[in-house]
């Protein structure tokens, strides 16, 4: 199973979006067993796949219990290919709890759960929150690959050193297999900040950049009130092209 963590500091830069849609289209066009980990307080990969509940375990029992059965957490979605680990807000508190225990290993927690099916999936997919906290570190030290998406505006590179400097911490204390897949443009519009932000991107080999870009479309909007991926909502829409157009090219570049 590859394992790979969708992140950004900054908020509003369609982590959310990247992560369910290379799910759907990994599931959808490529017959891809794949497990979504919802790694947000705020739970909108949970909502997206109609999952999202207080009644159920979540990713919170994934951090804080001891010898938790990651099967009795996931969840099915509508999606044959699809299963979801949900978040809630109660993941504030888990990462609390998880940064008070000592007993145990603080930063592996999730790599250890998602060893219990590494032989079910073909792709873990881990939605993180725009933060670096014990559970964003967590998924780090369990994934493989990194996806950075990037929404090109006045702040679209504020973090992004952070961000790069963290995930090579965690390749040299914890991961040594981490690496960074690429940075996704999202939103693009053929505008000359949107253009110069690639290129300036491009000129700093240190960040890699995916050839494919997400073009604005005002389908994907509208396809988060109606829960459908964009590929199924609007398989036409420049967006869903461009997803799909994305995971080939992700997978090419990992083989």
């Amino acid at each position: 199973m590859k394992i790979i963590s969708i992140i950004n500091l900054k908020g509003g830069v369609a982590k959310t979006l990247t992560a369910d849609n290379m799910a759907h289209v990994l599931a959808t066009f490529h017959n891809k067993r794949v497990l979504l980990v919802d790694n947000d307080k705020q739970g909108n990969t949970s909502k997206a796949f109609d999952v999202h509940s207080y009644e159920e375990k979540s990713l919170s029992e994934v951090m804080t219990a001891r010898r938790i059965d990651l099967h009795e957490i996931i969840r099915r979605t509508r999606f044959k290919n699809i299963d979801v680990v949900p978040a809630n807000m109660t993941l504030i508190r888990a990462n609390l709890e998880v940064m008070m225990d000592s007993t145990r290993p603080q930063q592996t927690r999730l790599q250890t759960a998602l060893e219990q099916v590494a032989n079910e999936y073909d792709y873990c997919i881990i939605d993180n929150a725009p933060d670096i906290n014990i559970s964003t570190i967590n998924a780090l030290a369990a994934s493989d690959d990194v996806i950075i998406p990037i929404k090109i505006d006045k702040y679209a590179f504020d973090g992004l050193a952070e961000l790069k400097e963290q995930i090579e911490d965690t390749r040299d204390d914890l991961n040594p297999r981490l690496r960074i897949a690429g940075c996704l443009i999202t939103c693009f519009q053929r505008t000359d900040a949107d253009q110069q932000g690639e290129e300036w991107l491009k000129s700093h080999p240190e960040y890699p950049v995916f050839d494919t870009h997400i073009r604005y479309s005002e389908k994907v909007t509208e396809s988060t009130f109606s829960r459908s991926p964009i590929a199924e909502y609007s398989r036409r829409s420049g967006a869903a092209v461009d997803y799909i157009a994305f995971v080939q090219e992700y997978l090419e570049q990992a083989k």
